[in-house]
């Protein structure tokens, strides 16, 4: 009887050992999960505040309209919003807009960018540049008119001629003088042209001699 009572206050003592264990490591647990709930939080919010710092997250500046400005406007526009920018090669020459005025921009206008972004201007040119006068000597009106548009001449006045040749170009003018090919002219040049009518020439045909002079007498 003795021992039974001892062997069950023993199985209860236990018991309670076991219950107190389970209780103190259940409250570790939690305090430890806590604290790494805690510790994972101030880490993100670090995490966070030190790419705000690198990056300014959140802050953008939007693109100005840059389009038919010249470049000292240009460099006023973006220093006050802290903006670069860079020349890129000219276009073609685009008479609606002013000489050495922007024509167009990367990134577009509108856009929101970061401070210090780097914005990609063309420019336009000063002017037209000059081509090469190609051979249309001898060759048809309409052939060389076709060929003279392709290089970005223009074709002026059309004169015609005493020549067999009907609709032959003979010669090329411009502004009155001969251009020859080869020569250089600025781009939209007006190229007058002579041609032939396909009569032949009057100072070649031969003067009426009587038949009488042929006969010899």
């Amino acid at each position: 009887m003795i021992l039974y009572f001892c062997n069950y206050k023993y199985n209860d003592l236990i018991k309670m050992n076991i219950k107190e264990s389970l209780k103190k490591t259940g409250l570790t647990l939690f305090w430890q999960l806590v604290l790494a709930v805690i510790a994972g939080g101030i880490l993100v919010w670090c995490s966070l505040q030190l790419l705000n710092f690198y990056t300014d997250h959140g802050k953008f500046i939007v693109v100005p309209n840059l389009t038919k400005k010249t470049l000292s406007q240009v460099q006023i526009l973006l220093d006050e919003q802290q903006l670069r920018y860079e020349v890129i090669d000219s276009t073609e020459y685009d008479p609606t807009y002013a000489p050495f005025a922007v024509i167009s921009q990367s990134p577009e206008p509108n856009e929101r960018v970061k401070k210090n972004r780097k914005i990609y201007l063309t420019l336009n040119p000063s002017g037209y540049h000059k081509v090469t006068v190609p051979k249309v000597i001898q060759v048809t009106r309409r052939s060389a008119e076709a060929t003279l548009q392709s290089v970005g001449l223009a074709i002026g006045t059309v004169t015609y001629v005493d020549d067999i040749g009907k609709d032959m170009v003979l010669e090329m003018q411009y502004q009155g003088k001969p251009v020859l090919p080869g020569d250089k002219l600025v781009k939209t040049s007006r190229i007058d042209l002579i041609c032939g009518n396909g009569m032949e020439a009057r100072d070649s045909i031969p003067e009426e001699i009587p038949i009488e002079e042929l006969m010899g007498n």
